[in-house]
């Protein structure tokens, strides 16, 4: 192996890899079209919004979402959703 630094998570999954500990995933066909409609429920966009945001902060997402390689619309909406989801937490000092 090489000196591949890996996260915590990812030696999380080669340990439970190499335990063994991995099962084959039954009715592939059913799960695929299953989790595309949840995904395609989770990502519809049904309604506009519209808000007023500092000068500043707009120019700082336009910024990142160009970082990141997305429109900024998209990558307001993704952060709106992970916090409307729960999965958007604040980074505790």
């Amino acid at each position: 192996m090489s000196d591949l630094k890996l996260q915590p998570d990812e030696l999380e999954l080669l340990a439970s890899y190499e335990a063994d500990a991995w099962k084959s995933a039954q009715n592939i066909k059913e799960q695929k079209e299953q989790y595309r409609a949840y995904a395609r429920a989770t990502f519809r966009k049904d309604k506009r919004v519209n808000i007023r945001l500092a000068s500043k902060d707009l120019l700082d997402l336009q910024k990142r979402a160009v970082r990141e390689g997305i429109p900024y619309q998209t990558l307001i909406a993704s952060v709106l959703h992970k916090y409307a989801s729960g999965s958007l937490v604040e980074k505790q000092t």
